[in-house]
């Protein structure tokens, strides 16, 4: 949201708080293996965006809820840690940026794999023209 230097520090350092506040404090099993990627501060510091994935696609909506439903106890914790005078109002976005990676990855694969097709092919013609 903003490119000024406090923005980007305290967004930093909520995603730091809340990673380490969902792993010691919230006893839930949805936030295993839930990874926070970013966060967006607005530059008055009073909401922030955070972006969520997990290794486990198909658990992403119950984590987005369950983190939801946390959002008081997490605004809390962080109010608490950081020095600000207000705590940012939280939203949780999902992070779709690992999925897009594992897609470009998939077609790369693939483009790899037929362009090795055609080398082993053109070089089996090429063998056979010697014959």
């Amino acid at each position: 949201m903003s490119k000024s230097p406090r923005p980007l520090r305290v967004a930093d350092r909520i995603q730091a708080e809340l990673s380490d506040i969902v792993r010691r404090r919230v006893k839930d099993p949805r936030s295993e293996l839930l990874t926070f990627t970013g966060v967006d501060v607005t530059p008055d510091l009073r909401s922030a965006r955070v972006f969520v994935s997990t290794l486990d696609a198909s658990r992403l909506d119950d984590a987005l809820a369950m983190l939801d439903h946390a959002k008081g106890f997490l605004r809390r914790e962080l109010a608490a840690r950081l020095d600000l005078r207000f705590a940012p109002e939280l939203s949780f976005r999902v992070d779709r940026s690992i999925e897009g990676a594992r897609r470009i990855e998939r077609v790369l694969k693939e483009l790899q794999d037929e362009r090795e097709g055609r080398a082993d092919e053109a070089s089996r013609d090429e063998e056979a023209g010697e014959s």
